[in-house]
């Protein structure tokens, strides 16, 4: 499974960050960080045990749909598409539209945390 590479480092620095690589400034290396996070808390949240206990069963389970890996966590199909949702914005997980169905695929279950 891949890994992914997790920047820490406060929204103002991420913004000047951005800005120099559109002004092209600035070239990141392909080690650097992808996703970035203002804080170890919204970190943690994210990745938390439950988050990560999800990753592992999606990796196992490889359910069909959101609702199969619903009934097989016994999570809440709504809570559990939010969740999903939050892990998709930061790439750790991919909702792929296969008919009327949405099936979660993991992109990465190992994480290596840059903090500047």
């Amino acid at each position: 499974m891949k890994s992914i590479v997790i920047g820490i480092m406060s929204q103002e620095q991420i913004r000047q960050r951005v800005l120099a690589i559109a002004r092209g400034d600035y070239r990141p290396r392909p080690d650097e960080p992808k996703v970035w996070f203002t804080s170890m808390k919204s970190l943690a949240e994210v990745l938390s045990d439950d988050n990560r206990a999800l990753l592992r069963a999606i990796v196992e389970m490889a359910p069909p749909s959101i609702t199969a890996l619903a009934l097989a966590t016994g999570r809440k199909p709504g809570n559990l598409s939010r969740t999903l949702k939050t892990l998709s914005n930061y790439g750790i997980v991919d909702l792929k539209r296969e008919r009327n169905l949405v099936r979660p695929v993991v992109k990465a279950t190992e994480f290596r945390i840059v903090a500047h």
